[in-house]
């Protein structure tokens, strides 16, 4: 009896391993159907317009013999680096350089900061209604369009007819529109971002600070030792990604905020806007000067987000993005 009982586990140990084998592999096979649509989806869309970075070392022009995006590829000769000029040797390409990383360096800094000052304080008002309220007015602004939102710039601050007509000279003068362009931007994207570190205060263990309350821990304590050390994770993934954009600037911000004005280009003339300005000024090139900014852009990010990240990595790998 016992020797057939060894016999017939000796036989039912490869059947045992060969359906769990099986039904790992039906389940891979669903999970893979269910992503099947998402990775076309990427394909297409993300991966297969690449091919169009060629553009951005051909002196690309339509050509009548051989119409069409391929044709155009394909009889349109190379130069090299030619198309990249523009960035670096233009009249304002260095001041444009600064501005955009420097806009978007105090944008990164103001807006974190605000953010999770902002996502604190809601969190800490005893009623719901009017933490929803407050939450609501706050992120309306981010689903106004630039254009819409020029306007009201343009109403407070216009030097002629404006609501504050008495700021003309200053409205004028280069200097200060660094501070508006940064209200404006906070105005409207920092809703968003305070609710992102509200959601993430939200899953934190209220245990946690009813354990500090009990151990005589005031609420800057509280907010400080539990609170920000619990959101430093996203805090820090959403600085290594918006590293990433040091070098792309909100075009609808620097392009309809400022109407166009050319005094103003030199405290206000960022990437987008410097590289549209060349494209409308030479249509002919501009496919070939669209492209070359969008792969240096792209490149740029690439480096900004690797070398963000390898620095967290190091100081503390738990809170890297990969």
């Amino acid at each position: 009896m016992i020797v057939t009982e060894g016999v017939e586990g000796l036989f039912m140990q490869p059947l045992t391993l060969n359906s769990k084998r099986s039904a790992r592999f039906k389940k891979t096979i669903a999970i893979t159907v269910m992503m099947l649509p998402g990775a076309i989806w990427l394909l297409v869309i993300r991966y297969l317009p690449m091919i169009g970075v060629v553009m951005a070392f051909q002196n690309h022009r339509p050509y009548v013999p051989n119409p069409g995006f391929w044709g155009n590829i394909i009889n349109s000769p190379f130069v090299g680096l030619r198309n990249f000029q523009f960035i670096f040797f233009g009249d304002r390409a260095w001041n444009m350089i600064f501005n955009t990383i420097a806009y978007n360096a105090f944008f990164i800094v103001l807006t974190t900061v605000l953010g999770v000052a902002l996502a604190i304080l809601i969190t800490e008002i005893g009623s719901k209604f009017f933490a929803k309220l407050y939450q609501t007015l706050m992120f309306f602004p981010f689903f106004i369009s630039w254009v819409v939102a020029s306007y009201f710039v343009f109403a407070f601050l216009e030097p002629t007819f404006g609501l504050l007509a008495h700021v003309r000279e200053w409205y004028m003068d280069p200097t200060g529109w660094p501070v508006i362009l940064t209200s404006a931007h906070l105005w409207k994207t920092l809703g968003y971002t305070c609710i992102v570190y509200v959601a993430a205060i939200a899953g934190i263990d209220q245990g946690m600070y009813e354990a500090a309350a009990i151990d005589g821990a005031s609420k800057w304590k509280q907010v400080w030792h539990i609170t920000i050390p619990t959101i430093k994770p996203m805090i820090i993934i959403l600085n290594i990604l918006a590293v990433g954009r040091i070098i792309m600037a909100d075009f609808g911000l620097f392009w309809n905020v400022t109407m166009d004005s050319g005094p103003l280009q030199r405290a206000t003339e960022v990437f987008d806007t410097y590289v549209y300005r060349v494209m409308i000024s030479n249509v002919a090139g501009a496919m070939d000067f669209a492209t070359a900014a969008g792969l240096f852009q792209s490149i740029i990010g690439f480096i900004c987000i690797m070398g963000a990240n390898a620095i967290v990595r190091k100081i503390n790998p738990e809170n890297s993005l990969f």
